[in-house]
C-alpha cells in the first residue's frame, strides 16, 4: 500500500461516492472442528458465517455485536483477503475480495486481538518498518508515526523500549496506530480496545472518531464491547452463530427487541447473555 492512496482517495470523483464500501452477500465460511479420541477421531463441518447479507456506506461507521465464535474475527479476515469464502461474495469498492484482492489490500488496513510484530523492536522501529513496507518516505514518517502514537495515548517515554517489554493493552496501540498510519480507506477493527484500560479505551475511540472527520474512513468495528458499539457507530449487527439477525441504528435495534439496552436486545435476539459463552470457537477449527 502506497502513501498516495490517501491522496488519491481525497481526490476522487463524486460518483465514487455511490458505491458501497462494503457489500456482502450470502457470505459463507465452514471449518471443520475435530471431536472425540485420537484413535476415533471425526471431522465435522462447522458453519462460521451463515450466509450472511449486509451493506455499509462510505464513511460509515458500523459494529457488529457477537461472543466469541460468533463468526466476527471470521469476518473480518475475509474481508481483508485472509481467507476465501466457501460462498457467496464480499465486495469492497468495486473489488471482489476473492477475484481482485490485491486491489482490496490496497484499501483495507485491519487491527486485531492477535497482532503480530518484531518483539525485540521498540514501537517507533515498528511503525518505521511498517511505514517503509506502505512506500512512506522517512520524510513523511517523522512527524506522522509521533503524531498517531499521541493520539492513541501512547506515552512519549516508553516508545524506544521494545515490544516484549509492553503490556498487550500498549501493544495494541501499536497495532492501531500502525493500522492508522496509512489513513486506510476501510479499517476493520476487530476488539480493537481489548485489553486497554477505561482511559485508554476513551483516547483510542476519540481518535476513531478523529480518523473518520478528517479522512472520511468507512469503518467496520466487531466488538464485545456494547457501549463502544453504541457510541461509535451508526448502526449496530448482531451476530450470532455465523447469521447476521439485524443490523440497525441502535434506537431501532432497541425498539425491534423491546429492550431498554444493546445487552436486553441481544439478549431477546440470541436467548442468551453477552456474557455467556459458546462451547467452542468456529474459527479456531479451520
Amino acid at each position: 500500500m502506497s502513501h498516495s492512496i490517501t491522496h488519491e482517495r481525497l481526490h476522487e470523483p463524486a460518483e465514487r461516492s455511490s458505491i458501497p464500501a462494503v457489500s456482502v452477500t450470502a457470505l459463507r465460511k465452514e471449518f471443520v472442528r475435530r471431536q472425540g479420541n485420537l484413535l476415533q477421531r471425526k471431522r465435522r463441518p462447522v458453519s462460521a458465517l451463515d450466509g450472511v447479507t449486509f451493506e455499509v456506506a462510505r464513511g460509515e461507521c458500523v459494529a457488529i455485536l457477537g461472543q466469541n465464535g460468533s463468526g466476527k474475527s471470521t469476518l473480518v479476515r475475509l474481508l481483508s483477503t485472509l481467507l476465501l469464502p466457501d460462498g457467496g461474495s464480499a465486495v469492497i469498492f468495486g473489488h471482489d475480495v476473492e477475484k481482485n484482492p490485491k486491489a482490496v489490500r490496497r484499501l483495507v488496513n485491519r487491527v486485531s486481538v492477535e497482532a503480530s510484530f518484531f518483539k525485540k523492536m521498540s514501537a517507533m522501529e515498528n511503525l518505521g518498518y511498517a511505514a517503509r513496507f506502505y512506500g512512506m518516505t522517512a520524510g513523511e514518517t517523522r512527524h506522522r508515526i509521533p503524531e498517531i502514537l499521541t493520539g492513541v495515548g501512547f506515552p512519549a517515554e516508553r516508545r524506544n523500549e521494545s515490544m516484549e517489554e509492553l503490556s498487550r493493552g500498549m501493544q495494541q496501540k501499536v497495532a492501531l496506530a500502525r493500522a492508522l498510519l496509512t489513513s486506510p480507506v476501510l479499517l476493520l477493527l476487530d476488539e480493537p480496545t481489548t485489553g486497554l484500560d477505561p482511559r485508554s479505551k476513551l483516547e483510542v475511540q476519540d481518535f476513531i472518531r478523529a480518523m473518520r472527520a478528517a479522512h472520511d474512513a468507512t469503518i467496520v468495528l466487531c466488538t464485545h464491547d456494547l457501549n463502544e458499539a453504541e457510541s461509535l457507530a451508526e448502526r449496530v449487527g448482531i451476530l450470532d452463530g455465523g447469521r447476521l439477525l439485524a443490523l440497525e441504528p441502535a434506537p431501532q435495534l432497541k425498539a425491534r427487541y423491546a429492550a431498554d439496552t444493546l445487552e436486553e436486545a441481544f439478549f431477546v435476539a440470541t436467548g442468551r447473555s453477552f456474557e455467556d459463552e459458546p462451547e467452542a470457537e468456529a474459527e479456531e477449527n479451520e
